[in-house]
């Protein structure tokens, strides 16, 4: 049993010799920098430009809202807008 292990292991020495593996070790990119506090502070100013944003189009939208209902009146002079229930 040693003796087929020992020829197996004999003829894998052989085939590695002859048939060699090639390992291409290519160059590595340079390592990628930390994040920094400039970085950082850019991604929050950003983060509140588009809620700036957000809260100007809203107004704007709201603003638009209350004076279109402001202008019309569904009730005479005089009447309520609204209904009160006494539950």
């Amino acid at each position: 049993m040693e003796y087929r292990f020992a020829v197996m292991v004999a003829s894998l020495v052989m085939l590695l010799q002859q048939k060699p593996i090639i390992v291409d070790v290519s160059k590595q990119r340079a390592p990628t920098h930390d994040i920094t506090f400039d970085f950082l502070a850019g991604m929050f100013a950003m983060a509140g430009l588009f809620l700036l944003a957000a809260l100007i189009g809203s107004a704007l939208v709201a603003g638009g809202i209350i004076v279109y209902r402001g202008g019309q009146s569904s009730t005479e002079p005089g009447q309520r807008d609204h209904t009160t229930l006494r539950i």
